[in-house]
């Protein structure tokens, strides 16, 4: 079986994604607490005792405030970056494997290729995971699309992709000025037309799967982000928009012929 993947939920409240492919299965990050990881791991048919590893991409508390806990009760291996290590308190952690030099890595039958990436945190990475002939791509929280983050990303079968903001919505909204500037800059969140620019440059047209996430409950709507990603969602073979509460079920990617 080629990899599949789900979400636990995605947006400024908590985040989660399962990636699986045969007997293993990763975490890559845990914003939410132990007793609503279960719940949510539940709906998708999975416990945390059957996890590998959580992986976390950032300190920030949507991504990481249930790691310690979570790793600790499970007896989890946690893999970061140095920074983001020093970045936050996790607490003890069974196993500590330091992510170096952004060098890919295999953890059971995935590969994993770190991606450094522009966001407002120490060391932050997203990640391409490879596996039995099929590769899926997790690309939130960044600012801006670099030419290093645009090579690694370009032949993807499955990609789920950060639309964060509408600009006028964020311009004309609810956040101090000082957070309007950090979400729009360049080391903070993707907007609908820069995701829209990035799949364009890309090609969408070889994607089995199109996941828009961490789509902002204040800044943005799905109408928005609809209307910007039309063109990108209409050549992917499937898209679909990931929501806070239920991020989404399971997609399977097929392993290419």
């Amino acid at each position: 079986m080629a990899i599949r993947f789900a979400s636990l939920g995605s947006g400024s409240k908590g985040n989660g994604t399962l990636v699986a492919s045969g007997d293993h299965c990763l975490l890559v990050d845990c914003g939410f607490t132990i007793k609503e990881t279960e719940r949510r791991m539940m709906r998708l048919g999975l416990s945390p005792a059957e996890l590998s590893a959580i992986l976390v991409t950032h300190e920030h508390s949507d991504h990481m405030a249930g790691v310690g806990p979570l790793a600790r009760k499970y007896r989890l291996p946690v893999y970061l970056t140095p920074g983001t290590l020093r970045a936050r308190d996790f607490g003890a952690l069974p196993t500590v494997q330091l992510i170096e030099g952004h060098q890919p890595f295999v953890v059971g039958d995935i590969q994993v290729t770190p991606v450094a990436v522009p966001h407002d945190a120490r060391e932050a990475a997203q990640f391409v995971f490879r596996s039995r002939g099929s590769s899926l791509g997790l690309l939130t929280d960044l600012g801006t699309i670099t030419p290093h983050v645009e090579s690694h990303y370009g032949d993807c079968d499955a990609l789920v992709l950060e639309a964060n903001h509408d600009p006028m919505m964020l311009a004309q909204g609810p956040y101090p000025p000082s957070l309007k500037r950090r979400v729009g800059g360049a080391y903070g969140h993707l907007s609908n037309q820069q995701a829209a620019g990035f799949l364009q440059r890309i090609g969408s047209q070889r994607l089995q799967h199109l996941v828009v996430a961490h789509i902002s409950e204040k800044n943005n709507s799905l109408e928005l982000a609809r209307a910007a990603l039309a063109d990108a969602a209409a050549q992917a073979a499937n898209c679909i928009f990931a929501c806070q509460q239920e991020g989404f079920d399971w997609l399977q990617i097929e392993k290419a012929e």
